[in-house]
């Protein structure tokens, strides 16, 4: 009997060590290709480069490069920022609607939706960015649409278009920002509707609630996980793109600071500087993530 005892206390021991044995090549994977190249990066960023010419670097603790990503790229911070949260109030704005009818309104042609949602998916980022150069170009079918129906002076008196174009200005990086990154924005919130009770939705109708204080007390509230999550989707990777900006903007729109990044690394090969800027805007978009966490609440992501 204490021998069998044993065992069981050996086959619990076993189930209780096997989630952590589990998950034990996910952390060594993290840690490889994550932590390690992080903290190689951090290393560079406080290290001096004697010859612009030549890779090689100094580790010197040169604190110096990171106000210089402020001083040299302030600007480029803040144009990226300005970007990134636009394209996001757009794109949550635009997915909020699509994403509630879908879930309530589409019936059997649910997937059908999803799927055209996730349809842009198979073509590569770039190309979707090179398509939005045809749609905008001068001779392009928005602009042309645009001057049959003569709404080309209303486009210019609301500042769309510059000198009568499309292309290459800032609302064409700020579109191209919102086309490309609006499934991630979409997708989340379409999840957190999905799994809203359509019967709190009927019981409120049921007591003679208006669809607006509906929406307000009910639908909104438990649908801001997905709201949470898309925008971090959704701003995240907006903030460091600079293909929309490279392909659709006009040389000041596109002193983004993925392209300060990507000049300092490629062209000037100063990667200490390269990487100061890096690690300034993780440390920004980190601040900010958590303040927005703080101040919208993620009890309910769990």
């Amino acid at each position: 009997m204490a021998r069998d005892d044993t065992a069981s206390d050996a086959g619990r021991r076993d189930g209780r060590n096997l989630p952590y044995l589990l998950v034990l090549p996910g952390i060594a994977f993290l840690f490889v290709f994550f932590v390690v190249p992080l903290i190689t990066l951090f290393k560079i960023s406080l290290s001096n480069k004697p010859d612009r010419l030549r890779p090689e670097y100094d580790f010197t603790w040169d604190w110096g490069n990171f106000s210089a990503a402020f001083t040299d790229f302030g600007s480029q911070l803040v144009r990226a920022f300005v970007y990134a949260a636009i394209a996001t109030v757009l794109c949550a704005l635009i997915a909020y609607p699509l994403a509630y009818f879908i879930a309530f309104k589409a019936g059997r042609y649910r997937n059908v939706l999803l799927g055209l949602v996730m349809l842009p998916f198979f073509t590569s980022f770039l190309l979707r960015t090179i398509a939005w150069q045809s749609l905008l170009a001068d001779a392009g079918p928005v602009l042309s649409t645009a001057r049959s129906l003569k709404l080309g002076g209303l486009l210019e008196a609301l500042q769309i278009t510059q000198d009568g174009r499309l292309i290459n200005t800032q609302l064409a990086v700020i579109g191209g920002l919102t086309y490309n990154f609006l499934p991630f924005m979409l997708l989340p919130i379409y999840v957190s509707l999905e799994k809203i009770d359509v019967r709190l939705v009927d019981a409120a109708a049921d007591l003679y609630s208006p669809f607006g204080r509906t929406f307000q007390r009910v639908v909104l509230p438990l649908s801001m996980p997905g709201v949470f999550a898309g925008t971090l989707l959704t701003f995240i990777p907006a903030t460091g793109d600079f293909i929309n900006a490279e392909l659709l903007g006009n040389p000041t729109s596109r002193k983004v600071i993925g392209n300060a990044v990507r000049t300092q690394f490629l062209n000037q090969n100063d990667y200490p500087a390269a990487a100061a800027i890096s690690f300034v805007l993780m440390g920004l978009i980190t601040a900010l993530v958590v303040v927005y966490a703080k101040f919208l609440g993620t009890e309910d992501l769990a």
